[in-house]
Order: C-alpha cells, then structure tokens, then sequence
C-alpha cells in the first residue's frame, strides 16, 4: 500500500535533514497495477465488487424472522443505497514518541514513549516483533492530542523499538502531517444497501440490510466492523424481521481501521433516510414516527436480547420535541417568506450504541490504595485520550472508598505501573474500567474499615495521616504512618476486576453482544445555498442518554467534539490517498463552521454501570451526519447518497431534481 514503511534511517536530527530523497538507497521495481489511479477512486466509492469475491476479509450476519413474507405484506417500503468515503481521524497530534533502552537488575529492556490507545496490547506487539518476552518491554503513554480510534493501531511503536533495540541508543521520532496520514488508518468507506419496511399504521416490520465495507491492504479492526454493523443496523427501534449481512473487503487502497463507532455511523445515514422516507409515506411527523418505533425495555433488539433497563430513547425524543416542532415552524416560514436561493430545513437522527466489545472478553482491572502520608492513589490502566478517565476513574474510585476526590493522586497507563485496563476504545472505559475502579475503591473500604474494626454503615475522613472512622456514636482512629507499607508507600491497597456479561452469538447473530447500550437523538436545522449547493448547520440539538453522567461537564464535551466530527463527515470530510494527504487538501470543520449545541442529558440509569454510568464518546458523533442529511431532504427534496455532500454534489442533486421535476410536470 501506498504509505506502508519499507526502510528505517536513523541518525543525527541534522545530518538526517541533510540528506535529498533523491539519495535515498531505494530501488523501486514498478509492478503492474491492478487498478488505474483513477479506477482506484472509483472503486473506493463502488467498493470493488469484482474483487469482493475473493478478497473478503469476514462477513457478519444478524437474522431473525421472516424477512421475505415481512416485505411482501408490508404497507410501505423505502429502499435505496448510500456511498460513504475514508475519513481521516486528523487529530492535532501526530504520531511521535521515543525509545530507549536501560538496564534494570542487571537485565536489558525496552521502553518506549509514544501517543496510544492501547498501551498493553503495544507491549505485546513490540515484544512479538523483537521476539522478547513481554516484561522486558515497559510502555509509557504520553499525553494523547486526539486518537478517536487512529491510536488504536501499533504504528510507530514497533518502528522505534527495531531502531532503540538495534542501535542500543535513544530514538525518537514525529511524523509529518503528511507522513501522518498517508500511513495511518482511516474510517471505511461503504456501500450500503437496505429496504426498511412498515405497516400500515407506521410500525416497523422488517429491514434488508446488506453493507461492503472497504478495510484496505490489511485486516486492521475489519472484523469489528463487519460484526458491529449487522447487531446495530435497525438503529434503536423495535423490528420484528431482520436479515443484515456484511463484508469487510481487502483492496490494495489505503488501510481502513478504527474510528469512533466502528462502522455504526456509516450504516445509521442509510437507515435514518429510509426511516425519514417511511414517516413520508404514512404522513407522520418525522419524530414522531421514530418515537412510535422507539424500542422500550422488555422489547428485543436484533440479535433477541431482551433490554431490561437502561432505555432512554424514548425519554431523548421527548426532550427535543418543543424545539423540534418550533424549528420546524421557523423553517417553514423563512423558506415561504424568502424569496432568495437559500432554503432552511431541519433533520432528525437516532443512534444506539453497544458499549464495550462485540461479545468478545472486555475485562478490565484496575488498582488502588491508600498511602502513609494521607493520599489515595490510583493505579489507573485507562488512557485518556480526551475522553474524561483521567477526571472519572478518580470520581469513582474516591466515591466508593468514601473520601474526597481531592485526596486522590494517580498514575496513568504505565505498563510497570498499572493492570490491563483494556483498550480505550468502543466506549468502553467508564463502563468498564469504571467498575474496576469502583471495586478497587471499595476493597479499599473494606479492608480500611477493618483496621478501623468498624462495619457498615460508617463514614471516613482523613486529617493529614490521622484515619478517622465513625460508626453510629462510635469512633476510632489510626496513625498510618504506624502501619507498615509496601514499597510504594501504599497502606492498603485493593483491586477490581469487571467483564461485562454477554453471551456468544449464534449463527444467526442471535445472542448478547453487549451488557448495554447508549441512546441518542439529534436535530439539525441548516441552511442551503441551492445555487452554491453550500450547506450552513444552524443548529444541533443533542439529547443522550448516558446512564448517569458522572461529570456532567465533561459528557457535554464529548458530545459537543462529536457532533464536530458528524458535520465534518457529512459535509467535507474525504480523503483520497494521493491527493488529500494534507490538511490544506483535507477539509475539516473549523471553530466557524460549529454551529450552537444544545445538550439534553437524559440519565436513565445502568444497573450493571458504575454509579448507573455507560458511555458517551463514540454515541456523541452517530445522530449527527444523517440529522444534517435528512435536514437537507427537507430544505431542498434532495439526497445526496454519495457522502460527504460537498458542495458540487449537492448541487448536482438540486439541478438533476429541478429536471426530474419539470419532466413530471411537462407529462
């Protein structure tokens, strides 16, 4: 693949910048292409049919009912197939870090310095490439200027460990912008095709779901999509009869991989238009007829999981109707009154999301104590990558051992210091490692309350290293400077442990890919340049339900970053690899182009989640590009179903719908 890295050069900063590329001892042997320059763009937006039949890296499969009897007596069907494109993760940070190599009790290991989502599995990975056993490798997270799944992939890690562990000498290494994203993962592109279908009084009875998803020159998180897809493909409604198949497919294009929703956002453009053409067709209201179909507990979901609590899209509808039907009502009287090319409309979007892993084991353990000198301390195997572990695990932990947050230090990601917290990814840390933490803080309780020689109910302060613990009328105190301590300083120290209850799924995908999930509704209201085909987003309205929100502030941020990255899906973002390997090429929101956000926390809370707690960061992007395409449905009559909807491609789709109007008008 174009970007993959076939040779090292290390050396002096300097004497490296003084070295052409022409002078590179590189010998190319150009082979035959499969594909022209030109087929290969074509490809990636038609995803390669020719080359699906034996280039199929996995498929997925949800099936339940009888889809073809469904269709056949349905009321209404709305088909139709959507195009997305690779999308760039184009986060602020590079990728940069360094290595070294040190000698500890006489032996020699590796360590290494770098931007990522998973330091565990990147000590693993470098320790297969070197061929070291795993403690010989020691990883420590920087702090991450954005990852949103792109550092979820070992990239530079392996490279740097060859040069450190080669050479015996410190390495580091940034890569260009360009360097950046000519070799790094990108969303997948897709080709999605489905028929939705309801009866006669609006209820849903059936999807036909089929989805080609292009994961590039290697398999990277291919698989995940491809099996993520298919549980989520409804969105978040009840639906009797489903049949949604999937493939990951190789192509010699760029490597596609992880990018926050892992496939889920790509297939909800297809659906929520089909669910916006079926509101059409019985006369409903566009929210309305999604909160006619919102799933409920005690309602199975595609794969027959029954969900029991927790199943907030009901109460997310309800909190956006005032402004839903007064930006309506503003629409509708600006585009009567205004007699210019601009055109106002307003879009609405559900999602769903499963937090965690698709039914795979999502363990997470986390550490925690309390110190002679009076301060807790985290060991805490969550990164952050802006997504709120380094404020929530503290909360939790604090919480649960029962004194106050401002007494928690903690360290973060380091191999020698902390357990497997797991990947940060697929939503998953403070439903997770959430729990982790919350079990290590109430070991640490326990064992507290113990020493104290107290039982439950009680309450604990600290005053310096003075330990204070009141039962009823009964108190008791200990010096923990007089207790002996582990090398660390620690007192007491407990652990946690938490994998989410799931249960394989069978040949039909029928089964428990997730202990829960995350809901969401979005509206847009835009305006449209019809003679520009330039789109200005007004407005998003954002209701989620995320359990509990354990940092309210923290919550509204990640749905405020999402939506960001929703606009820039749907309007303008699109690499294409050769010409867009830039950040002057590859378009991407700015401050100006982020309209108001108005957030509604929904908390309906998770019985299994921490304090009632699920997840937010990957939920806070899925509403927002089809809320926006939708909202162009309703200002213009048009779809664009090639995405993004740039602006030449709206525009095409506005002049191709004032033809097709004139035609009909003329028989």
């Amino acid at each position: 693949m174009r970007g993959e890295a076939v040779l090292l050069i290390i050396g002096e900063q300097h004497a490296l910048q003084a070295i052409p590329e022409s002078d590179l001892p590189i010998q190319w042997e150009p082979l035959p292409a499969l594909e022209t320059p030109e087929q290969a763009l074509a490809n990636s937006e038609q995803l390669l049919h020719d080359f699906a039949k034996d280039n199929v890296l996995c498929r997925g499969r949800v099936v339940k009912g009888d889809i073809e009897q469904a269709m056949s007596e349905a009321a209404y069907v709305a088909e139709d197939t959507y195009r997305t494109s690779y999308v760039e993760h184009a986060y602020i940070e590079p990728e940069a870090g360094y290595a070294e190599v040190f000698v500890e009790n006489g032996r020699e290991r590796l360590r290494i310095f770098a931007c990522t989502q998973t330091p565990v599995m990147d000590k693993e990975e470098v320790a297969r490439v070197l061929g070291l056993p795993t403690d010989a490798v020691h990883i420590v997270p920087s702090d991450i200027g954005g990852g949103f799944g792109g550092k979820l992939d070992v990239s530079l890690q392996p490279l740097l460990a060859v040069a450190a562990w080669t050479l015996k000498r410190p390495v580091r290494t940034i890569y260009t912008r360009s360097e950046s994203m000519v070799s790094t993962t990108k969303r997948h592109p897709s080709e999605i095709r489905a028929r939705y279908a309801c009866d006669a009084k609006g209820k849903l009875t059936a999807l036909d779901f089929h989805g080609d998803f292009n994961t590039g020159a290697y398999a990277s998180w291919g698989s995940t999509v491809a099996n993520r897809v298919p549980v989520h493909s409804t969105g978040p409604y009840f639906v009797p009869h489903l049949r949604a198949l999937t493939r990951a497919v190789y192509t010699n294009n760029a490597v596609a991989g992880a990018f926050r929703g892992f496939g889920v956002p790509q297939a909800h453009i297809v659906t929520e238009a089909l669910i916006d053409e079926l509101a059409a067709k019985t006369g409903t209201d566009r929210l309305s007829f999604r909160l006619n179909n919102a799933i409920q507990a005690g309602q199975p979901t595609a794969t027959g999981q029954v969900l029991a609590a927790s199943v907030g899209m009901r109460q997310c509808l309800e909190a956006l109707q005032p402004a839903w039907h007064e930006a309506q009502a503003a629409a509708n009287h600006f585009n009567q009154h205004n007699t210019s090319t601009l055109r106002r409309g307003v879009g609405v979007a559900c999602m769903w999301y499963g937090i965690g892993n698709t039914v795979i084991a999502n363990p997470s353990t986390m550490t925690g104590a309390l110190r002679a000198n009076g301060r807790l301390f985290l060991y805490n195997g969550a990164q952050e990558i802006g997504q709120g572990t380094v404020t929530v695990m503290p909360q939790i932990f604090a919480d649960a051992v029962g004194l106050p947050l401002s007494l928690v230090d903690q360290v973060m990601g380091d191999t020698d210091l902390t357990e497997d917290a797991g990947k940060s990814s697929a939503s998953r840390q403070t439903f997770v490692s959430g729990n982790a933490a919350k079990f290590a803080g109430e070991d640490v309780r326990r064992q507290l309350l113990q020493l104290l020689q107290l039982s439950e109910p009680a309450s604990l302060s600290l005053q310096g290293t003075l330990l204070i613990g009141k039962q009823g009328e009964l108190t008791r105190t200990i010096d923990l400077q007089t207790l002996p301590a582990d090398p660390r300083g620690d007192v007491a120290v407990g652990r946690g442990y938490f994998n989410p209850p799931t249960v394989p799924l069978d040949a039909d995908g029928q089964g428990v890919p997730y202990a829960t999930y995350g809901f969401a509704a979005q509206f847009a209201e835009i305006e449209v340049d019809t003679q520009l085909g330039t789109i200005r987003v007004l407005h998003i309205h954002a209701a989620h339900d995320v359990g509990r929100a354990i940092n309210p502030t923290q919550v509204e941020g990640q749905i405020h970053g999402g939506v960001a990255q929703g606009l820039g899906m749907a309007l303008m973002e699109e690499y294409i690899s050769g010409r867009t390997d830039n950040l002057h090429d590859y378009l991407i929101p700015t401050a100006g182009d982020i309209p108001p956000i108005t957030v509604h926390l929904i908390e309906d809370p998770e019985p299994l989640g921490p304090y009632g707690a699920k997840g937010v960061g990957e939920p806070a992007l899925i509403a927002t590009a089809p809320a926006i395409l939708n909202a162009l449905h309703h200002a213009t009559g048009v779809r664009v179903r090639t995405i993004p909807a740039t602006p030449d491609r709206v525009r095409a789709a506005i002049m191709q719908h004032a033809v097709t109007a004139s035609h009909h008008d003329g028989a």
